[in-house]
């Protein structure tokens, strides 16, 4: 694993999404996505909401404890709602563009999408940016949009409709399932 390129990749979906996503075109970097980009990009979300948890934390011997969850927390929602989304997005593409992806071509869309979320979920791992976080999270879609058009090479008339129904999913499905893991550890403590 390489994080010089994987701080490039970062870099260049937000800053160029078009540039990257003919980059990603071009390599045919779809194949290992998971190892190379979000299992890192996971690991580096967990590991500062894990170090943010001690800031101002005035809960004594039980932070470590609640640095856990929060990071256990992250860790669930983040790596299940990547392969929810992949396969919502699977499914999205036989509904809206009436045709059959790949699951590695559909992963590697729906992890390089997600760039903004595991940006956005380690900035505010640190700082608390709640307000900002939501409004910056919409640049999803952006990024969507762009890899529909590049990478899934996504008819005009459909574009719209198909990227923001992607996005919505992106957006939404690690949010549903930290959901779930919040109130099934509040259940199971």
């Amino acid at each position: 694993m390489n994080y010089k390129d994987l701080f490039k990749r970062i870099g260049l979906l937000i800053s160029d999404p078009e540039k990257a996503w003919i980059e990603i075109y071009k390599e045919h970097a779809y194949r290992d996505v998971s190892v190379s980009f979000v299992y890192p990009l996971i690991g580096l979300c967990g590991l500062s909401v894990f170090i943010g948890t001690f800031f101002g934390n005035t809960s004594g011997p039980l932070v470590f404890q609640i640095a856990l969850m929060k990071c256990g927390g992250v860790f669930i929602s983040l790596f299940a709602g990547f392969f929810l989304a992949a396969y919502i997005v699977q499914l999205l593409n036989k509904k809206i563009l009436c045709r059959e992806e790949s699951p590695a071509l559909s992963q590697c869309y729906v992890g390089y999408s997600m760039v903004v979320v595991f940006i956005l979920l380690f900035v505010s791992g640190l700082l608390n940016i709640s307000i900002l976080y939501w409004i910056l999270m919409f640049y999803t879609v952006y990024v969507a949009y762009v890899g529909a058009r590049v990478l899934l090479r996504v008819e005009d008339s459909k574009i719209t409709v198909y990227s923001l129904a992607v996005s919505f999913t992106i957006i939404c499905c690690p949010i549903v399932i930290s959901f779930l893991f919040d109130k099934l550890s509040v259940i199971l403590n």
